[in-house]
């Protein structure tokens, strides 16, 4: 790893255009001291700073993104290695896609691997990017395991917790569950020591899973995949997502996991405050290799798609910069509210949104530079430039 590339104490950057996760300010200026937000001004009030860079005609500045749910990137994979020096590698290939802050994310495995994991995020503690860990599984439906390993799925005793509560040690973290596989006050004990609950790879009926909400279940895991169709009368765990405001949905805006014309539908019946992109990374996200092994299984990179020997999706070749641009394009929402959903959305969920997923006055200086296309030119986090970042675009 090498050192973060070194900018004044106090600089600022212009550009056309910036959103600072509630609205837009056009030809500001944003200054940055110390790594936090300062002001974001019209450019002729702020001409005094010294160090100013100027961004290209028709730059768009947002809050760095926020990845609650990323397997993999840059050749690594953190159930094969679930290490601090995992963790930050891929954060950092994600980083070039505009993700600066993510959840590294194991998947359903041994006890040791999640054990190993927790330890991992809890001695990263919110830095390198690392801003704790997901893990999902192993507590899900043996009915909707999709890509995860059927000899690691359990259902949970309250004994699991005391292996569990690690977690609150290691930042902002999440667990994917099903609810029918927990016993009752399990997701009440976990929420209570700051851990987020989210419920995927389940089969829950909508009375079972607002009970779990009752306790405190606040997610929904990449929505619609590994879960029942919703039907006129079972509004299952699509029913229930799309309609209680107390909970948070990820969603895989790849065009493959989710057509995008459910995208589409989804947007329009949820609030939009509560949907957030996610990119189930795996580990080709950043490199050219077109095939990986998860536990035994050759996953292969075929048309865009991640797959099995079997044709079972097994996460996605996505990041979220394409997400954003994907849920502009075909997704039908505007730009301000993907943007949001990439940032702002998934700071709240994890309840950082004080300084994490805005750009407000105090927030940390974790900034991406998109070009009008939305492709990423530049990153800043805590008002610094990572490695291998240059000021004009990506080489």
């Amino acid at each position: 790893m090498g050192s973060e590339q070194a900018e004044p104490s106090q600089f600022a950057i212009s550009a056309d255009r910036i959103f600072d996760g509630y609205r837009w300010h056009n030809h500001a200026l944003i200054l940055i001291a110390g790594g936090i937000v300062q002001s974001i001004t019209p450019r002729d009030e702020n001409a005094r700073c010294s160090s100013t860079e100027i961004m290209p005609p028709g730059t768009i500045l947002a809050p760095g993104f926020i990845d609650l749910q990323v397997n993999g990137g840059g050749g690594v994979l953190l159930n094969d290695q679930p290490t601090p020096d995992a963790m930050r590698a891929i954060a950092q290939a994600h980083r070039r896609y505009g993700t600066t802050s993510c959840l590294p994310t194991l998947i359903t495995d041994t006890r040791a691997k999640a054990i190993a994991a927790i330890a991992a995020a809890a001695s990263l503690a919110g830095t390198d990017g690392i801003l704790g860990l997901h893990l999902e599984g192993p507590f899900i439906s043996p009915r909707r395991p999709g890509i995860h390993h059927a000899d690691y799925i359990a259902t949970a005793t309250m004994e699991d917790l005391d292996w569990l509560a690690e977690l609150s040690a290691a930042g902002s973290s999440m667990v994917t569950l099903a609810p029918e596989c927990v016993p009752a006050g399990f997701v009440k004990t976990l929420v209570t020591s700051g851990i987020r609950c989210s419920v995927g790879h389940s089969e829950a009926s909508a009375d079972g899973l607002i009970a779990a909400v009752d306790e405190g279940l606040s997610g929904v895991t990449h929505l619609f995949n590994a879960m029942p169709a919703m039907s006129a009368r079972e509004p299952g765990i699509i029913g229930l997502a799309l309609t209680e405001e107390r909970l948070t949905a990820g969603i895989i805006v790849d065009g493959i996991h989710v057509d995008p014309v459910v995208v589409r539908a989804a947007f329009s019946a949820k609030n939009r405050n509560n949907i957030a992109l996610v990119s189930d990374a795996m580990p080709t996200v950043g490199t050219e290799q077109d095939q990986f092994e998860l536990m035994g299984s050759l996953i292969h990179l075929r048309d865009g798609q991640l797959v099995s020997e079997n044709g079972t999706l097994a996460g996605a070749h996505l990041n979220l910069a394409l997400a954003v641009k994907n849920a502009v394009t075909f997704g039908g929402i505007s730009l301000d509210e993907a943007l949001r959903a990439a940032s702002l959305v998934p700071a709240r969920f994890l309840g950082i949104e004080r300084h994490r997923g805005t750009l407000i006055v105090g927030a940390q200086g974790d900034i991406v530079a998109l070009t009008p296309n939305l492709d990423v030119l530049t990153v800043w986090v805590a008002g610094s430039r990572p490695p291998s970042v240059p000021k004009a675009g990506w080489t």
